[in-house]
């Protein structure tokens, strides 16, 4: 092989255009901000996102009150069985 000719040149220029390509696909592909020709930065735009935004914060409050709810039945259920023998009975008792 002459690596002098124009072939070889020809190799490294496309083997470069290549690997550019090959990294700006898996750049954009994870929502790495990508650069264009300009040497400006194009972000990913997601049209829906302050829609998803809004879910999941509704989403949260509702597991938070969720997991509140839980932690004071918890609490009740922690107090019952560290409670004497004699107050347990009758505390389930007025319970049901």
């Amino acid at each position: 092989m002459n690596l002098g000719g124009p072939s070889f040149v020809i190799a490294i220029v496309a083997m470069s255009t290549l690997g550019w390509m090959f990294t700006t696909w898996i750049r954009a592909r994870h929502g790495y901000p990508v650069e264009n020709e300009w040497s400006g930065v194009a972000h990913r735009n997601d049209p829906d996102a302050g829609r998803k935004i809004d879910l999941l914060s509704s989403e949260n409050e509702k597991l938070t009150g969720r997991i509140s709810r839980l932690e004071e039945r918890i609490a009740v259920l922690e107090r019952i069985v560290t409670d004497p023998a004699a107050r347990t009975a009758r505390d389930i008792d007025a319970l049901r």
